[in-house]
């Protein structure tokens, strides 16, 4: 078990057992010459009690201090493995300790020279995708800091290197197998698809009509597959007008696609109105199809200058366009930039509320679920609707999986909710990658933000709003965060399915949702309440909204955030005591059976029995 200490970071409360001497990894240095000259000033003794995972490789130990934002320089021993960054001090008890995947970094720069002056001036900063930096100070003399900057910025960023995501060098396995999850076909079978109205079709099989989709969609029944090519031509990256989800009861549909090629000189295509056309009609109730544009109504006007653009009503006669004002990743990506000023290292106390305001990350979320909830108001009326953004991987994504976590309480289940991001998210082609940057040194990449972060951060304010509506809990969202970074699992990586099964990651991968299935008991929330056919729909108002402050503050110690709430603690430990009685009450009938057997032809069972036992419950 690890809790929170008087640092913020994991202090242990048992001991590790002692892991044995690695050897040196020199497959993955250039020379011999230069391994040796590594072993020689890295100082390989090794550190005792570094936790491995099997696969994982230790590359280096080296001495050093930890600049700690909150405490001050503390010395310790730093060791770094294929996959991680651990740190552990000397002269603090208990021990402080770092354990930072390498995927988590994001950048990595000298911190001073060989002459510059002040203690500890002479080191590295590293920057993090989960809010924190953290700063090392070596000995200035003899170069020092050379050979494990080197070797950190080539294991941190090993595609940047023309070395493999740690993904495929694990090799953990857990009893139940992730890639299982989703299935596309019985998906869509659990909606009740296909019917008279849909079908599915298989013309993207082989990634031949749009290389960013999955190979299964469902497709109007009356639209033929020489159609959909069709349509395709006039769709940004040919990302058609799919069904992501079906109303049980009225029939009407979530449609997801990207902008169509409208360009400045207002372009048509009378086979993609038709076929929007087509899809209102599969659903007699919607008199006009309503199409959800994520964007600002100028960015949508400005898409046009590069060749994109909106559906006009002139052209589309039969549908009504809705503008929901959610602002692009660049805009995003700030606003996190803003966010991580403000509550890391410091948090900003004297002007806290406006310092927040500033960073307009509340005022995000409220668009992103105002936006879903209009989306899911929309269906339970009956309406069919089709969302989209520019190219239908970010936005689009948020507001179609929000809107079915409103409608569908089957995605507010444990094994709902990994197969709506297997579906919505990672089957339909949010670029990952490149908002991510798995393994990619480039940290000013304009095509990095935190989409997904949001998306998650919009489900965690439902579950403050309606806390015995999902089956999961907080740790279960703040650890698939965790692992979007860390590449320990084939999960997220990459940008959509075709470069999925093109690096056969399900092959040579594990899934997260392994690890989370094989353990599942510690991210139930025990208050969860099934209700089949409630709809959810939060409050999207900035009073309503909390910043989620046990995960974005979490690294900082004077945030005193509990590990668990009290009450849901409480409530475990009650579970746990009825599950001691129900063990020893099966024992004593077991042990009675003889007994039992002469009286009743069919002994009852614990659970039958438990109502006979006083407990202090």
């Amino acid at each position: 078990m690890q809790v929170l200490g008087e640092f913020g970071f994991r202090l242990k409360t048992e001991t590790m057992a002692s892991a044995s001497t690695p050897t040196y990894n020199s497959n993955n240095l250039e020379n011999n010459s230069s391994k040796n000259a590594s072993r020689e000033s890295l100082r390989m003794e090794p550190l005792a009690d570094v936790p491995q995972l099997p696969g994982e490789e230790r590359i280096t130990d080296k001495d050093i201090i930890y600049i700690c934002p909150f405490n001050g320089a503390v010395k310790g021993k730093v060791s770094i493995t294929n996959y991680r960054l651990f740190f552990k001090s000397f002269e603090v008890d208990p021990a402080m300790t770092l354990d930072v995947p390498l995927g988590v970094i994001s950048r990595i720069e000298k911190m001073g020279g060989a002459s510059s002056r002040g203690e500890n001036s002479y080191g590295l900063d590293i920057t993090c995708k989960d809010m924190r930096n953290l700063r090392f100070a070596l000995k200035q003399e003899g170069h020092s800091r050379r050979d494990i900057f080197e070797l950190l910025f080539r294991y941190a960023f090993p595609l940047s290197h023309s070395l493999q995501l740690f993904a495929f060098l694990s090799q953990e396995k857990f009893s139940e197998n992730g890639w299982n999850v989703y299935n596309a076909i019985l998906e869509y079978r659990r909606q009740g698809l296909p019917n008279n109205k849909w079908r599915i079709t298989f013309v993207n099989e082989q990634y031949e009509l749009c290389d960013t989709y999955p190979t299964v969609l469902m497709v109007p029944f009356k639209a033929p597959d020489e159609d959909l090519r069709k349509v395709s031509a006039f769709r940004s990256r040919n990302r058609i007008p799919v069904v992501s989800w079906i109303h049980p009861v009225n029939q009407a549909v979530i449609m997801r696609c990207s902008q169509p090629l409208v360009g400045m000189s207002g372009k048509r295509n009378k086979d993609d109105e038709r076929y929007l056309d087509t899809i209102r009609e599969a659903n007699g109730q919607t008199a006009k199809l309503t199409i959800y544009d994520a964007r600002p109504n100028v960015n949508a006007v400005a898409n046009k200058a590069t060749g994109g653009g909106y559906e006009g009503e002139d052209a589309y006669q039969n549908a009504e366009l809705v503008f929901l004002d959610i602002h692009n990743i660049h805009v995003m990506r700030e606003s996190l930039k803003k966010l991580k000023d403000i509550v890391y290292p410091q948090v900003e106390e004297t002007h806290w509320l406006s310092s927040l305001e500033s960073t307009h990350w509340l005022e995000h979320i409220k668009l992103v679920l105002a936006g879903a909830i209009q989306v899911a108001d929309k269906l339970s009326s009956g309406n069919s609707v089709v969302v989209h953004c520019s190219d239908g991987w970010d936005r689009t994504a948020q507001l179609t999986s929000l809107s079915m976590l409103m409608l569908d309480s089957y995605y507010r289940t444990m094994t709902g909710f990994q197969v709506l991001v297997q579906k919505e998210w990672i089957s339909f082609g949010h670029k990952f990658s490149s908002r991510i940057g798995h393994g990619d040194k480039n940290h000013a990449d304009a095509d990095r933000s935190p989409i997904f972060v949001q998306f998650i951060d919009c489900v965690w304010q439902m579950t403050k709003q309606f806390p015995t509506a999902f089956e999961f809990n907080e740790l279960f969202l703040m650890t698939i965060l965790d692992n979007l970074y860390s590449c320990r699992f084939g999960t997220f990586l990459y940008n959509c399915e075709s470069v999925r099964d093109n690096m056969e990651v399900k092959e040579k991968t594990v899934s997260l949702w392994s690890m989370i299935n094989s353990e599942n008991g510690k991210y139930i929330n025990p208050f969860y309440t099934k209700e089949s056919s409630r709809v959810l729909y939060p409050v999207a108002s900035m009073r309503h909204l909390e910043l989620w402050v046990s995960y974005y503050i979490r690294w900082n110690p004077r945030i005193r955030q509990q590990q668990q709430n009290p009450v849901e603690q409480r409530y475990m430990e009650m579970l746990a005591l009825r599950d001691q009685y129900l063990k020893k009450l099966e024992e004593l009938q077991i042990s009675d059976s003889p007994r039992i057997a002469n009286n009743s032809n069919s002994p009852a069972s614990p659970t039958q029995l438990v109502h006979h036992v006083q407990t202090p419950l």
